[in-house]
Formats: C-alpha cells, structure tokens, sequence
C-alpha cells in the first residue's frame, strides 16, 4: 500500500476503523469521537487536515448541538416517557386493552400490538417499551397457553414502534441531521407507523384464525362483572394517555406549538396524569429524573462525538471518494442510489443500533441524496427529502429485530421466564421483520402513505 493510496482514502479508512471499534464492543460515544480525532491527526500528518480545523470544532457543536432548539426536544420526550413508564399508567392501559379485546381470535396478542401503538406516541424509549411489555404481557400469554414465538414476536416489534410513531426521538436527530423541520417528519411519519401497526393486527388476527391454538382466547370472567364497571375502567386507564397524545401531537400539527414547546406540555400533562394517579411522589420524581439524565447524557455524547466524526470525515474528502464509488459500481440513476442505501440500512441494522446508523451513514449519504430527482414520484423536489427520511425510519426498525445484534431480542431475553429460549424469539420476529419491510416498499411505491398528512397539515407549502 503506497503512501500516496494511503493519503487518498483516509476517509475510507476512517470509516471502516469505526465499524470495527464498533464491532469488538467500544462504547459507541468514545468511539465515534475517538476515531475522528485520531484520523485528524492523521490527516494532519499527512498533510491533508490543517491543525486549524480544530478551533472550528467547539463552535460547531455549540452551534449545532448545544444551542439546536430541534435537539432540546429529546430530553423532553424521554422525561415524559419515563414518568408514564414509572407511573404504571401503561399498565394500567394493557389490562384495558385485553378486556376490550378478549374475544377476538389473538386478542391478548393484538392487545399489545395497540398498547405498543399507544405507548410509542408516549414514550418513544424501545429498551423501556420492550422490557415493560415483557414483564406485563408476556406472562399473561404464557399462561394463556399462547406461541412462545407469536408472543415474543409480537412483544419485541410492537415495543418497537416509538422508534417511527412521534413524538419520536430517532425523528428528532434525523430532523436535525437532514436540515428538515421536525414537525415536518413527525407528521410524515404517522400514517406509516398506523400502517406497520395494522400490518401487526392484521397478521396477529390471520395467524390466529388459521392456527387457534397458537392464539387462545381469553375466558369472559377476565373482564369486570358489569358494563359500568368496564366503562370506568376504559375511562381511567385508555383516555388520559390518549388525550395526552392528542395533544403533544394535535398542538404540532394544528401549527399552536413546535415540538420542542410540544414537549414540555407533554412532560406537563405526564406529571399531572402521574399526580391524577396518585403515584406521583418525590422518590419516584427523583428514580425519574436520574433515569431521564442518564439516557439523555448517552443520547447527547453520541451526537456530540458524530458531529466531529462528520466534519472531519468530510474534511478528509469522504464525500467525494463515496461519489467515485457509486459511479464505478455503476450506481448513477436516483432510484439505485435510494434502493443502494436502503439495503445498506438494513443490512447495518443486523450489526449495529439506529443511533449508529443514522449518524454513520446520514451525514455520509446526505450531500448526495439531497441532489436526487424524484420530482416525477414524488412531487415537487423539497419533498423528496421528508419521504426519504421516512423511508430511512421505516427500514430502522428492523435493526433492533434482526440478529444477531437486534437490541429488542437483548432487551426482552434478559427479563423473559426460562422457558423462553432465544430460538423462540429469533424464529417469533422473522414475520414482523418481514412486514415491516412490506411497510418499506408500500410507503416507497406510494409516497402519499408519508406525504398526504404533511400536505394536508400545511408542513410542505
């Protein structure tokens, strides 16, 4: 390997080090900044990275971080997805659902398909929907003599789907990183994550017919003795959550608040549901503000360390070497640049976290996308960067179902009975992995699926 060779992929070099750091397990944060300083000094060494680039660093993450009113959502959305979590009002909401639903075949599966649907426009936090909807339902189905793999597919891609619903934390950094309002992909992205959940309830309620047994139902005596007592139930447990989300969301789209000001009614109207509940006191406020710092300090570190991995990969000429390589593999219409990346999403997914990949391969693939022609698809051209983005959301839910590293089989496996081997959650998520790239190519070949609401609600005028 000649010096000059050396000099010229030092961006490819740069990337290829941090999946590899990645891989044998350094934390994702130290990493990514780490190899972006290291390749700098490289880079300087060689001569091709001035030493003075450094004093840009600090100001661009203070611009671009610190001072982002989009990034002050996400402390935010978590704080009100930890209340809700804490405050047992998802609880409370499961026992709800299954009465509601105890008659239809898969029922108590569909329950928490809807309870996942719910809780992903609360919370957004995956590790905490998963392992919630674990410990709640999984031993119920069990019980109930349900498919181990029915069960644990259906727990593991439901409690993923805050991952796409907004208020989303994944959307907020995409926003960010993509330079498109976040109101913007909040409501781009509600029809598709209706549409990965009624693909879930569909395939639930058609698994259940064909194979009875795999779905029993629940007996009768599950639910209250009376309808008043059933109608007081569903009045205290399923509207405050969905009010609350009409709200967050309604005050975004109705153009009243930005998601950031949306945010803080959200944490608001989380304290007062906690408060209403009466579970709200100052052990539980302080176990949430100590959750909340702590995956806020993980979430930030990471975006602060991607931000020097960006500038300094670029600075090394990274977006140039990726152009010359989509021209000589003959990857030059817009389509085989979208359907390239797509596959290179899904395919990091079986490795890595949506974290990760949002901030490994965006900032590498955003300069080219953004100069792509979909205008005969899609419409006019500034929408085809928010049906895009969407798309990129939507194949990132498989990334924490698919092996060997999905992160919701990890979570789930630590909390599941024994008798729940990890084969029965590998072979339980193939049909949801499966489905959600059905909802991948739906929204691909029809972008109103994304782009319908975003019109209609006035965020692409």
């Amino acid at each position: 390997m000649s010096v000059d060779w050396l000099i010229d992929h030092l961006a490819i070099l740069m990337f290829f080090a941090l999946i590899f750091c990645l891989f044998i397990g350094f934390p994702v944060g130290f990493t990514v900044g780490g190899v972006a300083v290291l390749f700098g000094f490289l880079g300087a060494y060689f001569d091709v990275f001035s030493m003075a680039r450094w004093g840009v660093i600090m100001p661009r993450i203070y611009g671009g971080v610190v001072t982002s009113q989009v990034l002050m959502a996400i402390p935010m959305f978590i704080f009100m997805g930890v209340i809700l979590e804490r405050s047992r009002v998802a609880e409370d909401l499961l026992k709800t659902l299954q009465v509601l639903l105890r008659r239809v075949p898969g029922g108590l599966a569909m329950s928490v398909a809807a309870m996942g649907t719910i809780m992903a426009a609360t919370t957004g936090i995956v590790g905490a929907s998963v392992i919630m909807l674990t410990l709640m339902a999984l031993p119920t189905m069990l019980e109930r003599n349900y498919s181990k793999e029915l069960a644990t597919g259906t727990i593991a891609a439901s409690g993923t789907l805050g991952i796409l619903i907004p208020p989303s934390i994944m959307l907020v950094i995409l926003g960010d990183l993509v330079q498109v309002p976040v109101g913007t992909l909040f409501a781009a992205a509600v029809f598709p994550g209706l549409l990965l959940s009624m693909l879930y309830l569909t395939y639930i309620g058609v698994f259940a017919r064909l194979v009875p047994t795999a779905a029993p139902p629940l007996p009768d005596a599950f639910a209250p003795e009376s309808q008043r007592a059933l109608l007081f139930m569903v009045l205290k447990s399923l509207v405050p959550p969905v009010v609350l989300i009409g709200v967050v969301l309604g005050s975004i789209f109705g153009g009243l608040a930005t998601p950031t000001e949306a945010s803080g009614v959200g944490c608001a109207g989380a304290l007062l549901l906690a408060a209403a509940y009466r579970r709200l006191d100052s052990k539980m406020l302080g176990d949430v503000i100590y959750q909340a710092g702590l995956t806020n300090a993980l979430v930030f570190f990471i975006i602060v360390g991607a931000t020097l991995f960006a500038y300094v990969f670029r600075a090394l000429g990274g977006d140039y070497i990726v152009e010359e390589i989509l021209v000589a593999s003959g990857i030059d219409t817009a389509w085989e640049v979208l359907i390239f990346v797509m596959i290179l999403v899904f395919i990091m997914g079986f490795f890595f976290d949506f974290i990760e990949i949002c901030l490994i391969v965006i900032p590498i693939f955003y300069p080219i996308l953004i100069t792509l022609d979909f205008t005969e698809h899609v419409g006019p051209a500034f929408w085809a960067m928010p049906w895009a983005t969407i798309l990129i959301a939507v194949n990132l839910q498989t990334s924490f179902l698919t092996p060997p590293f999905g992160f919701s089989l990890f979570y789930m496996k630590g909390v599941v009975p024994p008798e729940v081997r990890m084969q029965h959650i590998y072979r339980g998520i193939i049909p949801f992995v499966m489905l959600q790239l059905t909802a991948v190519g739906l929204v691909m070949a029809f972008p109103q699926i994304a782009l319908w609401l975003p019109q209609a609600t006035g965020f692409l005028d």
